[in-house]
C-alpha cells in the first residue's frame, strides 16, 4: 500500500493550531478514503470517522448528531484535542450552513476539534464551501493516479499505464479483460453517474449526458462541435445544456474540455472544445479490441497516448493551478498549451498517429511561448513526460 504526496499535506495541517477545516475532494476510487485511514494510524489524538454515504439526504440533524458524539468522545478521553472526519458530506442537504454553524460553536466554546470533510463531487463541495464556509477551509485535490504511482504499487509498464489507466481497485483485473472492462463501466462509470451527478443535481435529461460522455469519451484528445455531437446524439438538446452537463461531468473527475488558446479570454471560452478524459481507463474500456492489438495498432496507439498525456496534463492542471488549451489554425495545431500566470509553454505529442507538423513553428511565431517542446520522438519520452510534475516545466 503506497502513501499518496497527499497524504504528508493533510497530516502536517492537521498537525497545526486549529485553522482551518481541511477539505479533501477528488473522484472515486482514488483512495481518498485510504489515505485517510492511514492518516488516522499515524496520528495520535482521538478521533471519530463517519461516512455519509448509507444517510437519506433529508436528514439534515444527522450532521449536528455526529458533531455532539465527537464532543463527548473528546470530554471523555480527556484529551484537549479531537479529529472529526466526515466522508461524502456532499450528500447531505445544506450540509455547508450545519458544517459552519458547528465549527463557529466550537470557536466560541473554545473547543479544538479539527475537521476533515471528503467528497467526491468537486462541484457541489466547492459551492457548499464558497457560500457558507469562505475563510474557513482549506482544500486539497487528489487526482487520478499517476504512471509514476502505478508503476510503484503495481509494477506496470508505460503502455499499460497508456491503456488501462490510473485506477487502483481494477490493477488486479488487467489479465481478464472482459472482466476489467466491465468494472469499470458498472463499478466507477455507472456509479459515478448515478450518485455523484444524478441523485445529486438536477439534470433534466440523464439519458443525454450519460451519451455525451460516451461520445465525449470515445473522442478523448479530438475536437469535436458541440453542435456535431448534438447531430451524432440525435437529441432536442442544445450546445447549453451539453456545457453544463459537460461540466458536472469534468467536476467528477471524468470527462473534461479543453478550449483552443486564442491569446484572448473571450475568444477561449467561445471555441470548439476538445475532449479530454482524466483517466485513460474511460476510453479504452469502451475499445472493443484487446491491449495487444490496440498496442500494435498506430493510429489507435497514437490516440491513447495523446490521451493519456492530456490526461496527466488535466489532473494535474487542478492542483498545480495552470491553465490547459489545445491551439489549431486551418490545418496546424499544436496538442496542448499549458499558461501559469503570463508564461506559456507549447507541448507536441508524436506518437506516430500522424506525419509532419508545422504547428508549433507556427503557434512560436505567433505567441513567442517560454518553450516548445516535443513529446515522444526526438524529444522528452512518454514516459519521462509522465513521470515528471508539469509545472516543473515553468
Amino acid at each position: 500500500m503506497i502513501e499518496r504526496q497527499h497524504l504528508q499535506v493533510v497530516r502536517s495541517r492537521i498537525a497545526e493550531g486549529r485553522k482551518f477545516i481541511q477539505v479533501v475532494v477528488g473522484p472515486r476510487q482514488v483512495g481518498k478514503t485510504v489515505m485517510i485511514n492511514q492518516l488516522l494510524s499515524k496520528i495520535e489524538i482521538p478521533y471519530l470517522f463517519e461516512a455519509a454515504d448509507g444517510v437519506t439526504a433529508g436528514n439534515t440533524t444527522w450532521l449536528s448528531q455526529i458533531w455532539e458524539s465527537a464532543r463527548m468522545k473528546m470530554k471523555l478521553s480527556g484529551r484537549p484535542t479531537f479529529l472529526l472526519v466526515i466522508d461524502e458530506v456532499q450528500k447531505i442537504e445544506n450540509w455547508s450552513e450545519i458544517v459552519k454553524q458547528q465549527w463557529d460553536k466550537d470557536t466560541n466554546n473554545d473547543l479544538d476539534i479539527k475537521l476533515i470533510l471528503l467528497g467526491s463531487s468537486r462541484l457541489l463541495i466547492q459551492k457548499g464551501l464558497t457560500e457558507s464556509l469562505a475563510g474557513r477551509f482549506e482544500t486539497t485535490y487528489m487526482g487520478h493516479w499517476s504512471f509514476a504511482e502505478m508503476e510503484s504499487a503495481f509494477g506496470w509498464s508505460v503502455d499499460q499505464y497508456i491503456y488501462f489507466g490510473g485506477y487502483p481497485g481494477a490493477a488486479s483485473l488487467i489479465l481478464d479483460e472482459v472482466r476489467w472492462k466491465n468494472y469499470i463501466k458498472d463499478s466507477l462509470i455507472e456509479t459515478s453517474i448515478s450518485k455523484d451527478i444524478l441523485m445529486l443535481t438536477r439534470v433534466d435529461k440523464p439519458a443525454l449526458l450519460k451519451r455525451l460522455f460516451e461520445l465525449g469519451s470515445a473522442y478523448s484528445g479530438q475536437i469535436l462541435s458541440f453542435t456535431k455531437i448534438l447531430g451524432e446524439l440525435q437529441d432536442k438538446g442544445n450546445t447549453t445544456t451539453l456545457s453544463y452537463y459537460l461540466k458536472l461531468l469534468s467536476d467528477s473527475g471524468l470527462l473534461g474540455s479543453i478550449e483552443k488558446y486564442a491569446g484572448s479570454l473571450i475568444r477561449e471560452k467561445g471555441s470548439i472544445p476538445k475532449f479530454q478524459v482524466f483517466n485513460n481507463a474511460l476510453l479504452s474500456s469502451q475499445i472493443g479490441d484487446s491491449f495487444h492489438v490496440v498496442n500494435s495498432n498506430p493510429k489507435i496507439w497514437g490516440r491513447l497516448v495523446e490521451s493519456a498525456i492530456g490526461a496527466h496534463l488535466i489532473n494535474q492542471s487542478i492542483s498545480e493551478r495552470y491553465s490547459f488549451f489545445y491551439w489549431r489554425e486551418r490545418n496546424e495545431e499544436v496538442d496542448f498549451i499549458i499558461r501559469q500566470d503570463t508564461k506559456v509553454i507549447a507541448l507536441e505529442v508524436k506518437s506516430g498517429r500522424r506525419g509532419e507538423n508545422k504547428g508549433i513553428a507556427t503557434f512560436s511565431e505567433l505567441y513567442h511561448p517560454l518553450k516548445s517542446l516535443i513529446i515522444g520522438t526526438s524529444g522528452i519520452t512518454i514516459e519521462e513526460f509522465l513521470r515528471m510534475n508539469p509545472s516543473e516545466l515553468f
